[in-house]
């Protein structure tokens, strides 16, 4: 294990590494105050077991980083929120990736699993996590707080061949790697959800103009707490925006005594009311409604749930994995294929899922 806080140690260090395998990656990053995670530390390790952990934040070192990562086949464990931070801090993503936790959920192991859980299921070896909320932006980092970074990673290689034998062994090697190909799509293209109220569950009680008016503040907060690099909740949190959708305040008074509670909605005052007098656009008299759950066609959402449940068991996959609530919701709503559900997905589900829809 090599700390490194030095661009030219990096660069030296950087350059031995064994190439002619995937990197294991992993970061730690802090996203208390700001909108885009602060990277603070970058950990690889080669398949020959060398680790680096490389300091960021040091003078020079993005021009090391940013080659290192975006010329890797990268090996990692719930890698999104890694994603993001590579993205932001250095401008690259791996050339290809390979996600632990994506793989643990194809070979059985159950979705969602955390690391720690991977690495004693796959390899038997227990792992120490008393490191998990510390200050990663702190300087300098304890030795405590470098160990438990290189555990991250030192691990990766052995794990990722264990479940691409079972995967392999049960013909789900392709279907994992089409997801991971995805999340690293999804995270290269950083598309913004063009329709945020979907996922606010008050918005379905709303009528067309309120949930267009909850539309835009949404897409609002997020286009600005990216410009401000804020958490979203600092501007505006979904309560508020809700009840501002539903009435909006009649006075500038008004609309203050509902931003009380945050200082910087208040700063934003002013375009927040811009937001909520702007007429409804042709988009917007166009655009998707949120949907009360309880007033869906529960009887013909079940019966699409148990098609789902019989091609998991049939699959030896975890539902959820296989499809989720709100795409059935959707297939329902709008009767058009989700997009989700491309690919390996809709050969094994589509047309079961038609037959039921009759």
């Amino acid at each position: 294990m090599t700390a490194i806080d030095s661009a030219n140690d990096a660069a030296a260090q950087c350059a031995s590494l064994d190439r002619g395998a995937p990197l294991a990656l992993d970061t730690e990053f802090m996203r208390e105050r700001t909108y885009f995670p602060q990277l603070a530390l970058v950990q690889a390790a080669d398949a020959g077991g060398r680790i680096l952990l490389i300091d960021p934040i040091a003078q020079g070192m993005r021009e090391v980083l940013a080659p290192l990562i975006g010329g890797a086949d990268a090996l990692m464990h719930s890698a999104s929120e890694d994603l993001v931070a590579f993205r932001h801090a250095l401008g690259v993503l791996p050339k290809t990736l390979f996600d632990t936790q994506i793989a643990a959920a194809f070979a059985g192991l159950g979705p969602g699993l955390g690391y720690q859980a991977l690495v004693q299921q796959t390899l038997d070896v227990s792992l120490a996590k008393a490191e998990t909320r510390s200050d990663w932006l702190r300087r300098p980092l304890s030795a405590e707080q470098l160990a438990y970074a290189a555990d991250d990673v030192v691990h990766l290689h052995a794990a990722a061949d264990v479940l691409t034998t079972r995967l392999r062994d049960a013909e789900r090697l392709d279907w994992a790697l089409a997801d991971m190909s995805r999340m690293l799509e999804n995270a290269r293209a950083d598309r913004e959800d063009p329709q945020p109220h979907l996922a606010i569950r008050p918005a379905a009680l709303l009528d067309r103009p309120a949930q267009a008016r909850l539309r835009r503040l949404l897409l609002w907060r997020e286009r600005t707490a990216q410009q401000k690099d804020l958490p979203k909740r600092w501007l505006l949190d979904n309560d508020v925006a809700v009840q501002l959708a539903r009435k909006p305040p009649t006075s500038a008074h008004a609309l203050a005594a509902l931003l009380e509670g945050s200082r910087s909605a208040k700063r934003l005052q002013d375009a927040i009311a811009e937001v909520l007098e702007a007429p409804m656009s042709d988009d917007e008299a166009n655009m998707p409604l949120a949907r009360d759950g309880d007033r869906t066609d529960k009887t013909r959402l079940k019966s699409l749930q148990a098609v789902v449940a019989e091609r998991a068991a049939a699959l030896q996959l975890p539902e959820g994995l296989l499809c989720a609530r709100r795409h059935l919701e959707t297939l329902l709503s709008d009767n058009e294929w989700p997009m989700a559900l491309e690919g390996w997905r809709r050969e094994a589900l589509e047309t079961p899922l038609r037959r039921a829809l009759g």
